[in-house]
């Protein structure tokens, strides 16, 4: 199994959750405000008068074969909406109850 994050500028949420729809990833935790900026090249999203833009996050454990799928997809999407912002991390999991 492995745990996904999926951190996203907060436009982004439907067209996320519209892809774990259909990539049949049914179980996620998602958080509606989250802030940060991206390592690279991304513009803040602090939720403040000078940077009013925010995040959300996804974090989805999945099968390790659908991972690939999932990462493909969310690749994508970002290709289409990269001034968003969309930022995926990978950890294996130990134990799920």
């Amino acid at each position: 199994m492995k745990a996904v994050l999926i951190t996203y500028g907060q436009s982004l949420t439907r067209p996320v959750e519209d892809l774990l729809d259909k990539q049949n990833i049914r179980g996620f935790t998602r958080w509606t405000e989250t802030f940060g900026r991206g390592s690279e090249t991304g513009e803040p999203h602090y939720g403040t008068h000078a940077w009013p833009s925010k995040n959300g996050t996804v974090l989805a454990v999945v099968h390790d074969d659908e991972v690939a799928a999932l990462l493909d997809a969310l690749r994508r999407l970002n290709e289409h909406a990269a001034e968003q912002g969309l930022s995926t991390f990978v950890w294996n999991v130990e134990e799920q109850l």
